[in-house]
């Protein structure tokens, strides 16, 4: 596909990996039939707000291998601007299987990433991005816990695009398990989420990230670093914001939207960060950017896969059309 000459208003990066999902439930080992797909969390949020009709960049490795191929050409087909994805010779695509998920319960998930393609990303992936067209950086918390050098990337493209003017959003995504410590995890991301404007963790997240135990106090910590906003994710419960949008402090809670079969949660927190991301790029006030994310993140959970409940632009329109007004 040929790549717009225009550069693109929205930057995101980290690894896409190839999804196998399982045909049916049960034990991975019991298994024969996987159904093929692309996973990340990161591409997730760069999808949705594609479908939603932003231009969107992706910065990433992929191996020189047929995994690789399907992943650019999968993002492409979504809108995606892949000039600054890198097909590496030298390391393979990363792979992710999936269970097949029953009866709203997160699914068994095994990751063969280790050495992968996008694990040697380093700030030199990022010589050629324009920085000065950039509008918004989405960023997570899961390049830094890749590798080293991936860390060095999100620094720099935190870094660069702060001095761009940009607006910056992030997720911390917690993934415990590839981090040396407890401690380093907890001092990278919140010094990282320090850099943003506005910061999305999940409760438990958060106070993991903060040590404090209530959304107010989590959203405190990050609002003392210089953050905009933060916007709490309860669950069903719905979520919680606190912040400076508009001016003056504010903060309240926005109840979930309940949902009558739950199928698969993975990219509930994804859908979120598009709908809240959205709406604030769109000019909305922060009771419908929250709304928003709620409304997303719904149709997220009601699907199996990772992004495929991710409306389009007018697949939402539909939706919010039947929700009363806020008065934006």
């Amino acid at each position: 596909m040929t790549q717009p000459t225009s550069s693109p208003e929205i930057l995101a990066f980290g690894e896409a990996m190839t999804l196998f999902i399982a045909d049916s439930p049960g034990d991975m080992a019991d298994v024969e039939h996987f159904e093929r797909r692309i996973a990340g969390a990161d591409t997730n949020v760069a999808i949705g707000l594609a479908r939603l009709g932003f231009r969107v960049g992706w910065l990433s490795r992929v191996g020189d291998d047929s995994f690789g191929t399907y992943i650019r050409r999968t993002l492409e087909a979504e809108g995606l601007d892949c000039r600054h994805l890198v097909a590496d010779p030298e390391h393979p695509t990363g792979l992710m299987f999936k269970e097949r998920a029953t009866d709203g319960t997160d699914p068994r998930i095994e990751y063969f990433r280790r050495g992968s393609a996008a694990s040697h990303l380093s700030p030199a992936d990022a010589e050629r991005v324009d920085f000065d067209a950039a509008r918004h950086l989405h960023a997570t918390g899961i390049p830094p816990a890749v590798s080293a050098t991936c860390r060095e990337l999100s620094w720099h493209m935190l870094e660069q695009a702060r001095d761009g003017g940009a607006s910056i959003s992030f997720d911390p995504n917690l993934r415990p398990s590839l981090w040396a410590s407890e401690s380093e995890m907890r001092d990278t991301l919140n010094a990282m989420a320090g850099k943003a404007d506005w910061v999305l963790p999940g409760l438990e997240e958060g106070r993991r990230l903060t040590g404090l135990e209530t959304p107010h106090d989590i959203a405190g910590f990050y609002l003392d670093r210089g953050v905009k906003a933060v916007i709490l994710k309860l669950g069903p419960e719905g979520s919680y914001y606190r912040g400076t949008l508009g001016g003056q402090e504010q903060s309240f809670t926005v109840p979930g939207f309940p949902v009558t079969e739950v199928i698969d949660t993975v990219g509930a927190g994804d859908g979120f960060a598009v709908g809240v991301v959205s709406a604030l790029l769109d000019g909305l006030s922060p009771q419908s950017a929250v709304r928003r994310g709620n409304l997303i993140g719904a149709q997220a959970i009601q699907v199996v896969g990772d992004m495929e409940g991710l409306p389009s632009r007018a697949r939402l329109n539909e939706l919010e059309a039947t929700l009363p007004s806020l008065g934006d």
